[in-house]
């Protein structure tokens, strides 16, 4: 699908100005964000309070009451939006300059959707324990980390030590923002075809941060049973090779003992979920049970055309904003963070992710249809759902400090 936006000459070759004859680079101008003041500094006695001499008295409060942080600056409403740059969007790994246009976007996106202040922080290691050092010593300075388009199995080891050292939130949005959505569509999408998630069986084409994220997911949500595949075919149980997360989704998946490819294990399933970057014939999608469920959500080819599969399928969703059933990390993470700031949460649990998905699929409500299993990112009914049940339930987890 062509959009009829004129592109400029390739970057390499190509002067600032006739870059800036490409919308996109344009709107890139000069970065996306930018810090404002909150309080007026407009004569000698304003700069007295909010810098020196007022603001050493402050400084000393802290000093003596370090929670006090909390109230007197910033920090517990703002996020880092952190990456290496080894995984970003399609792209792969392009390093930390190329990749702060999509923190910026990312830090503009927390702001535009739910009043979220973040800083984006591109790092220039990619090794595990640099990047885990490096967060905790800047964690001082905010009240939680997104962590963002860091490759996989890196991304799993670096969360889960961060989420051990630190006591604020830590989220990898490739994960959990796509893990969040992926549910509430397919609850959705199950009540839809008169079915729950523990009647489903479902395929995930994918064992990268979001394939893993969205089974795991959909474990604690019921599922009834699921697979998940890799480039040498499905994941099963004493299958060599397989790396610690893999050996793990190995334990607890494929009940039904899938050995071949993801297209064999397709037949009869009732819920293809493609995170893969792969191909799946339309064969594969017309073998699948009645009223099958494809999410197709590889950027910007499918695994199979939504059109194709809609042939064959009753609800069809990808990750492209050109056709119905966007699932869009954007729908979650300004949410759950912004729920999770509002009660200054330690961390963000399991249960807290699935009432995001809950609330999320409950905007949708009994309008739900083919076309329409997940809301859009600018129903503005989004963000207050999704903030408000991510607080009630961190209280519930006792993980919430108000």
């Amino acid at each position: 699908m062509t959009t009829g936006v004129a592109v400029a000459a390739t970057p390499t070759s190509a002067s600032v100005e006739t870059l800036d004859l490409d919308p996109a680079f344009a709107l890139h101008r000069g970065g996306k964000i930018e810090i404002r003041a909150t309080v007026p500094v407009r004569d000698a006695d304003d700069l007295a309070l909010a810098y020196t001499p007022g603001v050493a008295r402050v400084c000393t409060g802290i000093a003596e009451n370090p929670a006090l942080v909390n109230d007197y600056t910033w920090v517990s409403r703002v996020v880092a939006v952190v990456s290496d740059g080894t995984a970003v969007l399609g792209l792969g790994d392009i390093g930390p300059s190329a990749a702060m246009p999509v923190m910026e976007g990312k830090a503009l996106l927390f702001k535009e959707f739910a009043n979220v202040d973040a800083v984006p922080i591109c790092l220039d290691c990619t090794d595990v324990d640099a990047i885990v050092e490096t967060v905790v010593r800047l964690a001082p300075s905010f009240g939680g980390i997104n962590l963002e388009d860091i490759s996989a199995p890196r991304c799993f080891e670096i969360e889960d030590r961060l989420r051990d050292l630190l006591d604020i939130p830590v989220f990898h949005d490739d994960q959990h923002g796509t893990a969040i959505v992926a549910l509430a569509a397919l609850q959705n999408a199950a009540r839809l075809t008169g079915r729950t998630l523990g009647d489903l069986r479902a395929v995930v084409a994918g064992a990268g941060a979001s394939g893993v994220a969205v089974t795991r997911i959909l474990l604690e949500a019921g599922i009834g049973d699921i697979a998940v595949s890799d480039s040498k075919g499905m994941i099963y149980a004493g299958r060599e090779g397989l790396n610690p997360v893999k050996e793990a989704l190995a334990r607890d998946t494929n009940k039904a003992g899938h050995t071949g490819s993801t297209e064999e294990a397709l037949a009869g399933a009732d819920v293809f979920l493609g995170l893969s970057g792969s191909t799946v014939t339309e064969k594969a999608i017309a073998s699948m049970a009645p009223d099958a469920i494809v999410f197709a959500l590889s950027n910007p080819t499918p695994e199979v055309h939504p059109e194709v599969a809609a042939k064959h399928v009753r609800v069809v969703a990808t990750g492209r904003s050109d056709f119905p059933n966007q699932i869009n990390n954007v729908l979650a993470f300004p949410g759950v963070f912004r729920g999770a700031l509002d009660v200054r949460a330690s961390t963000i649990t399991e249960n807290m992710k699935v009432a995001a998905a809950n609330a999320l699929a409950g905007v949708v409500g009994d309008d739900v249809s083919p076309t329409y299993i997940i809301p859009s990112p600018f129903d503005d009914r989004v963000a207050p759902a999704v903030t408000a049940a991510v607080a009630a339930q961190a209280r519930a987890d006792g993980v919430a400090r108000l």
